[in-house]
């Protein structure tokens, strides 16, 4: 029955992974498949870590992007296909509520956003987070940017510090500023030990790039 189960909580994985792949793949705007896949290796690494389901983990880090506002032109109806999608999945339905929480509440919006109820939301909203910083965040805050037809870097436009959710979504801001605006805060919003760990040296990285950009900048260096 064991073995049953877990080949069950496999296939439910599978499947989770081939829609993933199928509808993300073509993505250029930094939240791709490889986005998922990277999400996925670390929500599975800090899981591990800190003890959390694995399953439930893995599946929220699989499906976080399907129906995100960002990438649909219909966000409710995304969300609709997200939820007839997990429960026709043959996954439970605690645990497909706790994955539905999990993905509702993991966004940063402006960073405006209630706190983790569970250890498997905080992992995969690490998992999430730490894909944003460092040197992968770096390549996909420019690749968004590009996407959004947001330039690189306006010295004129001032970096907002508070906002509300429309006002993070409205895209008056630059690639740099976003550093400011999100980035570089997301270390001390860390859940977990583990996470936090992770991200310090991502944090440091980034911060030395800013540095070097600024230099460039000015023609300085």
């Amino acid at each position: 029955m064991k073995e049953q189960a877990l080949e069950g909580k496999r296939r439910i994985l599978s499947d989770a992974e081939a829609w993933a792949k199928e509808k993300l793949s073509r993505d250029s705007s930094g939240h791709d498949w490889w986005h998922i896949e990277r999400v996925v290796r670390t929500a599975r690494t800090i899981a591990s870590v800190e003890q959390a389901d694995l399953f439930v983990c893995e599946l929220a880090a699989l499906l976080h992007d399907m129906a995100d506002e960002k990438l649909n032109e219909d966000p409710a109806a995304a969300q609709r296909e997200l939820e007839a999608w997990l429960y026709g999945s043959g996954a439970s339905e605690a645990e497909v509520r706790h994955v539905l929480e999990i993905i509702a509440t993991m966004s940063f919006k402006g960073g405006a956003r209630p706190p983790m109820r569970t250890l498997e939301g905080k992992v995969v909203q690490d998992a999430d987070r730490l894909d944003a910083i460092g040197a992968v965040g770096i390549s996909r805050v420019f690749a968004f940017s590009g996407a959004k037809g947001r330039p690189i870097h306006d010295p004129s436009v001032q970096v907002r510090l508070t906002m509300t959710e429309a006002e993070y979504r409205s895209g008056n801001d630059t690639a740099i500023n976003h550093f400011y605006e999100k980035l570089l805060m997301l270390k001390d919003l860390m859940n977990t030990e583990y996470g936090r760990r992770l991200a310090q040296g991502r944090h440091e990285f980034m911060e030395t790039y800013l540095q070097q950009f600024y230099e460039e900048w000015k023609g300085e260096r």
